[in-house]
């Protein structure tokens, strides 16, 4: 005969079940909280390798801007300055100059200049003064290397045969190149201090043309950029600074020889002004204090400075 279940037995069995309930729910409790602590664990890890890609402060503070000036940009301007200043002797074609003479003064100049870039270094924080420091570096170097080729053969040939050369030679056409990308790399700079200064700036994409109310309403240190992007698709490596031409655009614009001559953007803009040689180093710190009393610029030498 079947034994009944006690209330005692019914008890007991509730107090088994709940019991099995309360320990698979603290086991899944803790599943549920070891999991939530590993995803906090990661999460910070993640955080740590982001905050790592930020670019430090001051990356692009004025300090930074000067001392890259002094130490870098300095030195390969004074070589680009003595490039076209011992180049226009040959151009003169004055017999009497040597030109074998002067291509090795020049290249006497570029290998000093790279010698002392190859002892300076940025900081890794500001990766656009890198990239423009590497770019003076290589274009000295392929200035040095052509310029002793070409020093052998100089006075072989008339002088307007050997500028001819020069102007059409694969190493001094990527010397330059260099020299361009550089300075564009350090207007660039420029301009991400400007915009650390005021954050409601508008740029513009230099790969595009910008009519001439677009320009009008570009800050300085856009005008800036956008005559270096230029002036690199170009390949115009010139004596004078890219503010020089920013200058000499504004007051074509606002002389009405734009309208008159019915120039509707600035590239052709630009390619008038080139080809008339009508820019001159200096032109900027001449009409500064007429033409941008109110921009925002660092306190680099060449913004005040004719040199």
């Amino acid at each position: 005969m079947e034994k009944r279940l006690t209330r005692t037995d019914y008890l007991f069995a509730l107090m088994f079940i709940f019991m099995l309930v309360c320990i698979l729910g603290a086991f899944f409790y803790g599943l549920r909280l070891g999991q939530s602590k590993a995803d906090l664990k990661y999460d910070k890890i993640m955080n740590v390798g982001k905050a790592a890609a930020v670019p430090e402060v001051g990356a692009y503070d004025q300090q930074v801007l000067v001392s890259y000036y002094h130490t870098i940009f300095l030195p390969f301007r004074e070589f680009q300055n003595k490039w076209f200043e011992l180049l226009s002797q040959i151009e003169m074609d004055n017999a009497a100059v040597d030109a074998s003479a002067v291509l090795k003064e020049l290249s006497k100049i570029a290998a000093d200049k790279y010698n002392t870039l190859q002892n300076k270094n940025m900081p890794a924080s500001s990766p656009l003064l890198v990239q423009s420091h590497q770019g003076y570096l290589k274009s000295l170097k392929l200035f040095t290397d052509a310029l002793n080729t070409y020093q052998s053969k100089a006075n072989a040939q008339s002088h307007s045969q050997l500028i001819d050369a020069i102007h059409k030679d694969a190493y001094f056409l990527e010397a330059k190149t260099q020299a361009l990308t550089a300075q564009k790399n350090y207007f660039d700079s420029i301009l991400v201090w400007n915009g650390t200064l005021d954050p409601d700036i508008e740029y513009f994409d230099s790969n595009n043309t910008a009519n001439l109310d677009q320009w009008r309403s570009m800050n300085l240190n856009v005008k800036n950029v956008y005559i270096t992007a230029k002036l690199l698709k170009n390949k115009a490596f010139s004596p004078f600074y890219p503010q020089d031409l920013t200058i000499r655009i504004d007051e074509f614009i606002a002389s009405g020889q734009a309208k008159k001559l019915n120039v509707t953007d600035v590239n052709q803009t630009m390619e008038l002004l080139l080809s008339t040689n009508a820019v001159r180093t200096g032109d900027f710190v001449k009409g500064k204090s007429k033409w941008y009393t109110n921009e925002m610029l660092p306190q680099l030498p060449f913004f005040s400075d004719v040199n």
